[in-house]
């Protein structure tokens, strides 16, 4: 719902002392940043099952997109033009740093049934199926099959399929997990669909939150965008007339909790939050750690690039 008020950071209490010193910022997000770590009480199966901190959608390598083709994987666009296999495969190993997991898998249809969510609208002027090039079309030979087939206004084409692996983010590090990769005409990456079955996947932790609410001044954050080595990129959530965000960040030996430093907008502005995306430098690489909201203590889990 957008409505109009005053200007505030999404899930902060209005007033307060932060206002727009960048200290206090940094001062009021210790204090509950300290108070959310400190509440992180993980369960056995964080070290010891199989926990994914990431989309079960998977890009193993540059897709390539076009605007287009970008859209239709956004929104689940598919369409196949293979027989999918129905049969389940046998159990496979899960490799983290720490060790290895065997865990029941899916079928490749049923893999492909979770990942197609539906046919795209009609485009108004564009056709609905893929035209083949003429003789006298005037493509170059290094253009890419997205770049040839954006054009027409259709889901993407699923070619082939393999039971491979895909690198996914879990509660245990890194993981080589087993996923069917399907092959998509229109990109220059398979799209990996994670094998696992759903009974072998552990749900991540519920938030244990501070009672009191967000200090003025900070923001909580909302998804991992990126994770390179010491490198975190995450959204954080403010108002729309708010100015920022700044990174803020406090990490320890087992747990990172992120947020952002805002300066609060004045005066009647639509109550919508924005996610702006912000970069922190850790000591260390991430490894194992989790990432915890400073708002919520909620898990933040890596969306799809």
């Amino acid at each position: 719902m957008v409505g109009v008020g005053g200007c505030a950071p999404a899930g902060s209490a209005p007033g307060g002392s932060a206002g727009g010193d960048p200290g206090r910022h940094r001062e009021a997000f210790d204090e509950r940043a300290a108070e959310v770590a400190g509440a992180w009480r993980p369960g056995s199966d964080w070290s010891g099952g199989y926990l994914p901190l990431q989309d079960a959608t998977v890009l193993p390598g540059q897709p390539g997109f076009t605007a287009d083709t970008e859209a239709a994987f956004r929104s689940g666009w598919y369409r196949d033009q293979i027989p999918l296999p129905t049969k389940v495969p046998a159990d496979a190993a899960i490799r983290f740093p720490d060790g290895a997991l065997t865990v029941p898998l899916i079928s490749a249809a049923e893999a492909y049934r979770q990942l197609d969510q539906g046919d795209p609208p009609p485009c108004e002027g564009r056709p609905r199926v893929p035209q083949a090039p003429s003789p006298t079309d005037a493509t170059r030979p290094d253009d890419s099959v997205a770049t040839q087939a954006a054009t027409a206004c259709i889901p993407l084409t699923v070619t082939g399929v393999t039971l491979g692996t895909a690198e996914v983010r879990t509660s245990r590090g890194v993981a080589a997990v087993p996923a069917w990769l399907f092959t998509v005409a229109e990109l220059t990456t398979p799209v990996a669909r994670l094998a696992v079955a759903p009974r072998a996947v552990t749900a991540v932790p519920e938030p244990t939150a501070p009672p009191r609410t967000l200090p003025a001044g900070v923001a909580g954050a909302d998804r991992l965008r990126r994770v390179e080595g010491t490198r975190l990129t995450y959204t954080v959530s403010l108002g729309a007339c708010d100015s920022g965000p700044t990174a803020l960040v406090r990490e320890s030996d087992d747990v990172v909790v992120v947020g952002g430093g805002v300066v609060q907008g004045t005066g009647e502005c639509i109550a919508l939050a924005v996610l702006k995306p912000v970069t922190v430098t850790l000591t260390a690489p991430l490894g194992a750690r989790p990432v915890l909201d400073v708002g919520t203590g909620r898990v933040l889990t890596l969306a799809t690039p």
